[in-house]
């Protein structure tokens, strides 16, 4: 008789990898954090004078789970968009860091990409600064 596999889903790991940064940037007090907007959508505004800014996107890049549906990785980017290039690039560090540290319910950890990279907004012409980071996702048990 053969085995039964599990039947495994993975988490949304774009939705908890933004949830991961909301959490934790809300407790910090570097300047270059204050009034920090993360969500998973290109703001419709990105402009110098906007109080959304700053803002953190999280976006998945890819999924690649793993032949046995015991682990998933999938790259994350990390967007983040401030009134200068010197405070995007902070807060794009310390959200990798933040990243990097972590271990939770649907990201098991992150180990680092590339980056962070600075750039400028076609549109906007905000500063920004962007890196990827490769999360490690655990499987979920359904049941049959």
């Amino acid at each position: 008789m053969a085995a039964v596999k599990p039947l495994v889903v993975f988490g949304d790991v774009q939705s908890a990898g933004a949830t991961v940064l909301r959490d934790a940037l809300a407790g910090r007090s570097e300047p270059f954090t204050a009034g920090v907007t993360v969500g998973t959508k290109v703001p419709a505004v990105r402009s110098p004078e906007d109080p959304l800014l700053p803002f953190v996107l999280v976006r998945k890049d890819t999924d690649m789970p793993h032949p046995s549906m015991a682990n998933a990785r999938c790259t994350l980017r990390c967007t983040v968009w401030h009134q200068d290039a010197d405070q995007a690039h902070d807060l794009a560090m310390l959200c990798q860091g933040l990243w990097l540290v972590h271990s939770g319910p649907v990201i098991r950890g992150f180990r680092p990409g590339s980056g962070p990279i600075p750039a400028t907004d076609d549109e906007s012409g905000v500063d920004l600064s962007t890196f990827t980071a490769i999360a490690n996702v655990k499987p979920q048990p359904l049941t049959a």
